[in-house]
């Protein structure tokens, strides 16, 4: 089954309202081992990629996805994260408690978009699968969709 939508609840350290020295979004584990994100070969230290994306304006985005692996060459780091993030989040002026919401790619591209707080959670079609992750994170099962 293909998960074709994540979603990341937004927390005051993602967004840098917190000050405090941030290396982008934490990606748990399961959603880069259902390749979600493009796959990163572990037997390269600290493997990453650019990824595009465009939102809704048609604003086209680059962030970096990266695998922090030192923990199999003799660290303590082994994580997921998404960066390069800074300009599209204040640009939207994205604050804690909203939601980023990613797309597979069409082509060249992934999607991305946004929800405010206020704009509450999503209603989901009847039988949608849905599964929330640690991190405030959301894999959509968006099959069913056009």
């Amino acid at each position: 089954m293909m998960r074709s939508t994540v979603e990341k609840v937004l927390s005051a350290n993602d967004t840098g309202e917190t000050h405090a020295h941030q290396a982008g979004l934490l990606i748990p584990k399961n959603i880069a081992r259902l390749e979600f994100f493009p796959k990163l070969d572990p037997s390269i230290k600290n493997p990453r990629c650019v990824i595009d994306l465009r939102d809704a304006a048609g604003e086209e985005w680059t962030f970096n996805y990266i695998y922090y692996n030192n923990a199999l060459f003799g660290g303590t780091r082994n994580e997921y994260r998404l960066t390069s993030m800074t300009e599209f989040l204040r640009h939207y002026d994205l604050k804690e408690g909203d939601t980023v919401v990613f797309k597979r790619p069409t082509g060249r591209f992934y999607g991305v978009d946004y929800r405010r707080k206020h704009q509450g959670l999503t209603t989901f079609p009847s039988g949608r699968k849905v599964l929330k992750l640690s991190g405030n994170w959301i894999i959509l099962d968006t099959d069913d969709l056009s």
